[in-house]
């Protein structure tokens, strides 16, 4: 499509499905046994980042009972359980998704997850609604590196700089903006400071086919 972004990448968890509470609810569920009650603020300060940074975080927190590859092995086991029998999209999203796809604008899943609970999650929201998807495993360096969305423009055979990314962590907002893609926010619990190149907003459901394209004329429009 001519005056449009040339491909548009999608992050997962908590911006195309509505996983932060499952997230939650693993991650309560993981730590339990060890007497420690996991709370929001325990979300929030690992919200968006490496699984291996978030193993250090409950082995920590439980007084190194038992080690970081512990934790992750255990959540990763529960989350995909959990995501592989109850995933919600989030509002908006497959809309725009299959807008975009039914005007010949490429897409992809790009997250930080493993493959594992990827798929678990595409067995219910559907294996083709996207044309591929890059999880943590397929990457040297997961978010906030900006590898995981440079290798998808590399697949789509994209210029990254014509890129839009919807994001919703700060660390996947900042390996969008690192990687020198168009970034539109959807932030989950963390605050987000618009500029040329950064635009925030509530729902997936203020945007279609025709406002993202007056986006890419101008990306300060008004959503």
């Amino acid at each position: 499509m001519i005056d449009f972004f040339d491909a548009v990448f999608f992050d997962m968890d908590g911006l195309t499905v509505d996983s932060e509470p499952q997230w939650l609810l693993s991650e309560q569920e993981v730590v339990q046994p060890f007497g420690y009650v996991w709370t929001q603020d325990d979300q929030v300060a690992c919200l968006g980042g490496p699984l291996s940074k978030l193993g250090d975080y409950m082995s920590a927190r439980v007084g190194n009972k038992e080690s970081s590859e512990y934790f992750v092995e255990e959540l990763i086991r529960i989350q995909a359980n959990r995501m592989r029998s109850n995933t919600t999209a989030m509002p908006g999203a497959i809309e725009l998704i299959n807008s975009l796809r039914s005007h010949g604008i490429k897409t992809a899943l790009v997250s930080a997850s493993p493959r594992v609970i990827i798929d678990a999650v595409l067995d219910n929201i559907g294996h083709d609604l996207f044309p591929f998807s890059l999880s943590g495993d397929d990457v040297r360096n997961t978010k906030p590196d900006p590898e995981a969305y440079l290798k998808a423009a590399q697949i789509s055979g994209s210029n990254i700089a014509d890129c839009l990314v919807f994001e919703d962590s700060l660390p996947g907002m900042k390996a969008a903006i690192d990687s020198g893609a168009w970034l539109i926010a959807v932030p989950h619990l963390v605050h987000v400071e618009e500029s040329s190149r950064v635009r925030s907003i509530n729902s997936l459901q203020q945007l279609n086919i025709d406002k993202l394209r007056e986006l890419k004329q101008d990306f300060s429009t008004e959503i």
